[in-house]
């Protein structure tokens, strides 16, 4: 039986042992890295625990050493969430598609479940994974399962001037907007305080939402979404539907999903204009001058996950993502790279992380380092933590760099 009948009669079959394992085992197939009697050799380098201060906002993350698997079970699954956690009944849910369409229309999730189905595997990540010692996990995969959005917005028919599709969430919170330069004037409805600047401090209540332009929001593969690994979608995930926008880093899939406004304008609200921004310095025309992009594509990446040991042969395996891979290379203790065996045999559509596999033998008794770098179809390569583009940065959004791990051999 296929793969893809698997998932399809929902043979997804949450893995025991362990807790906080982190993957799911799918009959056939799905049965990615390690087998039988192999054991798992623990990173010397482990992260560090989740600050209690941020226990509210990030869930579960991957442990690395636990990846056998290609598909990452929901109760797993990485979770950050920027407000408050939204309760919707799936018989009351209502999605609004309006603007500048001429055919608005409001949806219900049995509608939806009745147009055409499609199903993406797709590796969601969070953007500001690898930025923390405590953040090396915030990404998994799926299989994500609904409707494509492109077919309700031909429904729609945008007009003529739309260019911009915003999709708004449930998810909202108190906003505090500074104002030192008085640009806030009286009748708002927000709450001001004025600051020692003489300015006015305005605190609103803003709800979660992305954008993306009319062209991109119509790529074939972006689901309006409602199951996850052959079952319905999660709280945590976004029940009842969300946006799943395969390439694109975790903050565009927005969760909670209630709205999509098509607009002939740059939506600015606070996750597309003032967070989730790289910033950094560049040299231009022999001077140096400040650069802002608003977070959005995910970039080309690797990472080593686990070393296996099985009588004294031992295996390196690891994931590429972000990017059509081609292959991955392997460095231990900055020797030089060595070539891995990629996984090519179950890809899709492109937008799953891919399997690979380096045969390190024998290695000596101690400590080793383990690194990893991915080249896409086109040729370019995973840069090094070192590369300009990267260290340029004064946020930590979007780090692609090459990641080490160090293992201790006894």
């Amino acid at each position: 039986m296929t793969e893809q009948r698997d998932i399809q009669r929902r043979t997804v079959l949450k893995t025991a042992g362990a807790a906080g394992l982190t993957t799911v085992t799918i009959a056939g197939p799905a049965r990615a890295a390690g087998v039988g009697d192999d054991v798992v050799i623990p990173w010397s380098d482990q992260p560090d625990p989740i600050p209690e201060d941020r226990t509210d906002i990030i869930g579960t993350l991957l442990v690395w050493e636990n990846l056998d698997s290609r598909y990452t079970p929901s109760n797993n699954f990485f979770t950050v969430k920027h407000y408050n956690l939204p309760t919707l009944d799936a018989a009351d849910y209502r999605l609004m598609v309006h603007g500048k369409v001429r055919h608005p229309r409001t949806f219900t999730l049995a509608a939806m479940r009745g147009m055409p189905r499609r199903e993406v595997d797709f590796t969601l990540e969070f953007s500001g994974n690898s930025a923390a010692p405590f953040f090396i996990g915030g990404i998994g995969n799926a299989r994500w399962g609904g409707t494509p959005l492109h077919l309700l917005l031909r429904q729609m028919r945008p007009a003529d001037d739309a260019t911009e599709v915003v999709f708004w969430g449930a998810d909202r919170g108190p906003v505090t907007i500074r104002d030192n330069a008085g640009v806030i004037g009286p009748g708002t409805t927000g709450k001001t305080e004025q600051d020692t600047t003489g300015g006015l401090d305005l605190t609103i209540t803003e709800q979660f939402a992305r954008s993306m332009s009319l062209k991109e929001a119509m790529a074939p593969e972006n689901l309006l979404c409602f199951e996850m690994n052959g079952e319905a979608l999660p709280r945590e995930h976004g029940f009842p539907v969300r946006l799943i926008a395969p390439g694109w880093y975790g903050v565009a899939n927005v969760k909670w999903l209630t709205r999509i406004e098509i607009v002939d304008q740059r939506y600015a609200g606070r996750f597309m204009a003032r967070e989730y921004v790289s910033i950094r310095e560049e040299k231009v025309g022999g001077e140096m001058v400040w650069t802002f992009h608003t977070v959005s594509h995910a970039r080309l990446k690797s990472a080593p996950a686990r070393v296996t040991r099985r009588g004294d042969r031992h295996t390196v395996t690891g994931v590429a993502w972000g990017a059509p891979i081609a292959r991955v290379e392997v460095q231990i203790d900055e020797g030089p790279w060595r070539a891995t065996t990629v996984d090519h045999a179950h890809e899709r559509n492109g937008f799953a992380w891919r399997f690979w596999r380096y045969d390190w033998g024998t290695p000596a008794k101690g400590e080793h380092t383990v690194r990893s770098r991915a080249f896409d179809t086109d040729g370019t390569m995973q840069p090094p933590p070192d590369d300009p583009y990267l260290t340029s940065r004064v946020t930590f959004w979007e780090n692609n760099g090459q990641i080490t791990r160090r293992i201790l051999i006894r």
